[in-house]
């Protein structure tokens, strides 16, 4: 279960450094071709989300890798959860259903590792 564990962290990890990174870097103009849910928010709120989504990858892989409060990596996991909940509100009302379904996808993996790694914690 560990290395499972491990592997969900880092993938999530990568998915959401590369899409916050996005987010923070790229002007929500050129973001409508890939993301067009944009023209709905403010930039600065694209800029938010993108933060929230790197700080969360941060905090899946860095807190448990140091040994140092790695009951955060739980905690990053399920916030990154609620983001991809927020995500698929967001497309299915627009009815963008196939990134709705890529979104949920995402919520149950980044659950399934916060349930995961909490259950490792309570254990050892």
């Amino acid at each position: 279960m560990p290395v499972l564990l491990w592997v969900a962290q880092a993938l999530l990890a990568v998915l959401f450094t590369a899409a916050g990174g996005m987010k923070l870097v790229v002007s929500p103009e050129d973001m409508v071709p890939l993301m067009p849910w944009v023209v709905d928010f403010r930039p600065e709120t694209i800029k938010a989300i993108g933060a929230l989504e790197v700080l969360g990858a941060v905090g899946l892989i860095l807190p448990r890798a140091t040994n140092i409060a790695p009951v955060l990596t739980p905690v990053a996991a399920a916030g990154l959860a609620v983001v991809m909940a927020g995500g698929a509100v967001v497309h299915v009302t627009r009815g963008e259903y196939p990134h709705g379904i890529g979104n949920i996808a995402v919520f149950a993996v980044a659950l399934l590792t916060a349930w995961g790694l909490l259950r490792s914690l309570s254990s050892s």
